[in-house]
């Protein structure tokens, strides 16, 4: 299994299901036993917690909070240091790579405003958001799968915050030495060119109206706009169905209708951030409405018809309710722009019927892309069921499957998350990987496994004093975990560490804590953790190029959590 993981020509949740199979044939594992992991507890928080995770991520609150700060932070250093922070103490509410996702788009908004390369900022940030899932028991998945092994062993399970006092030092040390020594990253790398960037995409037309509920209702135009620092520009502002001069300092009013350009994540920040409402879009947020991004084809029955003349939402259930055109600058309502090819539309209507309604109007979709432009978000909610379940589980209310279980039922139940979108959250390939392996992982011990090779590292380490075993251990699955899942690192070991220690006769709280610690912190390679991948190709990194940060960042972490964790969790 080992072997398989190491390979890597096999997807990780396969080589699960062979070893699993492989305990079956053997006799390791006895068929009565062989998918009680799919039934333990671990599986249901991983997934709850992704659900939770991502109705945060969708919610933008983070985003809304960073965007109050940008505007006031021009230098890189200072930039760096938001973006990482926000990630890393994102990522201890939010699954670091949500977090991660989360706060690319930002970065590469600030590295644009600061003639910048993105490459300066993603590495630092993917490394702050494994720090940042240190510091709380659903932050990342091994923190979880520890605290399963600490109550198999012990009947006592970490607790929410058990791991803070490590995950939060670990993470203001890791932050400082990012704005630091960010420089020891090549400054040569640049990301290729996106299809984004070729089509040139950049700038939508839209039209929003200000609603009852706005509050951006009685604000100056100029202040709104300003707000959002050039990004988004104004092409005309409409009083009463008349167009009106935008004066910078003309107050808004209810029902005043602006015709807004920029990009899409732009115009979506807009929109939601002063409560507007896009003209003509459905406002029905069910899990069959989406939106594509399409282009009009050269022998599309669009290409010479005005939007309004076309009537899509009463013919054909679509709305259009953005245009783009390269090399003009569209400053007419929708209503009134006649269709060219080569145009990039914006269509919103029911997913299961759009393959049909893109045929028929002879257009193409693009590349996937997350656009949410059109579709209201809940802000508060989301956070306020995660505040709850974390209080619920930290006061020993109810389990803490029950609690995040509750917690991502009731997330969908309320609109948070649409039911679509909750299932697209969930990893199936880890939480099928876990399922498959909790029992391979269990037949070391019963087998006698565990023993033999933590009895091994115990002699090894006989001589050493108590920070020198940690050291190992933290070393150990350091060493593992770029080669392995972080979740099957700890899953392998976990019992290891436990064993070691008993020869030992030390408590095993240490030993537990420098597995968690040592499986979440993957600097060295992009495919050890998938946040180090994910900014592979945006940062136009190469492999080699993570050792360069990330090998001090390892040192410092292995210097600094031993004597911390021997702090906490003292072994006798």
């Amino acid at each position: 299994m080992m072997i398989l993981f190491v390979w890597g020509r096999l997807r990780y949740d396969i080589v699960a299901i062979l070893a699993l199979l492989a305990a079956l044939a053997l006799g390791v594992v006895k068929p009565a036993d062989a998918f009680s992991g799919f039934s333990d507890d671990i599986v249901i928080i991983v997934g709850s917690a992704l659900v939770l995770s991502g109705a945060v991520q969708r919610s933008g609150i983070i985003e809304r909070v960073l965007a109050t700060l940008a505007h006031r932070v021009t230098r890189v250093r200072s930039q760096l240091l938001l973006l990482t922070a926000t990630v890393g103490f994102a990522s201890a509410l939010v699954k670091n790579i949500g977090a991660l996702a989360m706060m690319m788009p930002a970065a590469f908004s600030m590295a644009k405003r600061s003639n910048a390369s993105p490459s300066v900022f993603l590495m630092p940030m993917s490394f702050a958001s494994l720090l940042g899932g240190l510091i709380t028991l659903v932050g990342t998945s091994p923190n979880i799968i520890v605290s399963r092994v600490r109550e198999d062993m012990t009947g006592q399970p970490f607790g929410m915050f058990d791991y803070a006092p490590v995950g939060l030092t670990l993470t203001i040390v890791g932050l400082i030495f990012l704005r630091f020594a960010y420089r020891l990253q090549s400054r040569q790398r640049t990301a290729p060119a996106t299809m984004g960037q070729a089509l040139d995409v950049a700038s939508y037309v839209t039209e929003v109206r200000v609603g009852a509920g706005s509050s951006a209702i009685g604000s100056e135009l100029g202040k709104l706009l300003e707000r959002y620092e050039g990004d988004v520009s104004l092409a005309a502002l409409l009083r009463s169905g008349l167009r009106t001069v935008p004066l910078p300092d003309i107050k808004l009013r209810e029902d005043d209708i602006l015709i807004l350009g920029g990009a899409p994540d732009v115009l979506e920040r807009v929109i939601a951030g002063d409560e507007l409402e896009l003209v003509g879009q459905d406002k029905h947020d069910g899990d069959d409405i989406g939106v594509i991004e399409a282009v009009v084809n050269i022998d599309s029955p669009l290409v010479g018809e005005t939007v309004g003349h076309l009537n899509l939402r009463e013919r054909m259930g679509v709305n259009l309710i953005a245009v783009s055109r390269r090399g003009e600058r569209l400053d007419r309502r929708l209503a009134r722009i006649t269709l060219a090819a080569g145009d990039l539309l914006l269509l919103q209507g029911r997913l299961d019927r759009m393959p049909d309604r893109l045929g028929e109007l002879g257009v193409l979709p693009l590349a996937e892309r997350a656009l949410r432009l059109g579709s209201p978000r809940k802000w508060l909610l989301p956070v306020a069921i995660l505040v709850a379940a974390m209080v619920a589980t930290a006061m020993g209310w109810v389990p803490v499957a029950v609690a995040f279980f509750a917690g991502a039922g009731l997330v969908v139940a309320t609109g948070a998350l649409p039911v679509r979108d909750a299932y697209s959250h969930i990893e199936w390939p880890i939480l099928i990987m876990l399922g498959a392996l909790i029992p391979v992982s269990d037949s070391l011990r019963t087998s006698g496994v565990t023993e033999l090779i933590g009895t091994w590292l115990s002699h090894t380490a006989a001589t050493l004093p108590p920070w020198g075993a940690v050291a190992l251990i933290l070393a150990a699955a350091m060493a593992v975990t770029p080669f392995l899942n972080n979740a099957a690192t700890v899953l392998v070991m976990a019992p290891i560490a436990v064993t070691f220690a008993g020869d030992l006769h030390y408590r095993p709280e240490a030993f537990l804590m420098a597995t968690a610690v040592g499986a979440g912190c993957d600097f060295l390679t992009p495919i050890g953790h998938q946040c180090n991948t994910l900014v592979m190709g945006p940062g136009g990194y190469r492999f080699g190029d993570y050792a360069r940060l990330g090998a001090p960042l390892s040192l410092l972490v292995l210097v600094i959590a031993t004597p911390l964790i021997l702090w906490v969790w003292p072994v006798r």
